[in-house]
């Protein structure tokens, strides 16, 4: 994920949680925001009462790699934030895809696979 596909300033994170929907599941939520836009952007938030740095860091490395492997099944024209919940610092990488990609088709934003 390029440095193009990241939110990143606080007024475009503050927007999307104002006019998007959001969509949970026990280790992440997850705020949509449909934008007039070639490529989606994900922003990430893991609050520090969820683990140290190390923890925290693997948690948004997880994300990351898990949007670059469902890269082509993702809506172009949207802007995402994760939140990670507590839960997901004992996650390892393929449960981290799977509560991921569950929370995006309750969201609708996903495409069935072909």
């Amino acid at each position: 994920m390029n440095k193009r596909q990241r939110v990143k300033k606080d007024a475009e994170f503050q927007a999307i949680f104002k006019r998007g929907k959001s969509f949970a599941n026990r280790q992440f939520v997850v705020y949509c925001l449909e934008k007039d836009q070639d490529d989606y952007r994900v922003g990430l938030s893991v609050s520090k009462k969820v683990g140290n740095a190390v923890v925290r860091n693997r948690i948004k490395r997880y994300i990351r790699q898990t949007f670059l492997e469902i890269n082509d099944q993702v809506f172009k024209n949207m802007d995402y934030i994760i939140i990670a919940r507590n839960p997901a610092a004992k996650l390892d990488f393929h449960e981290t895809k799977k509560s991921l990609e569950h929370v995006l088709k309750v969201a609708k934003v996903i495409k069935k696979k072909s």
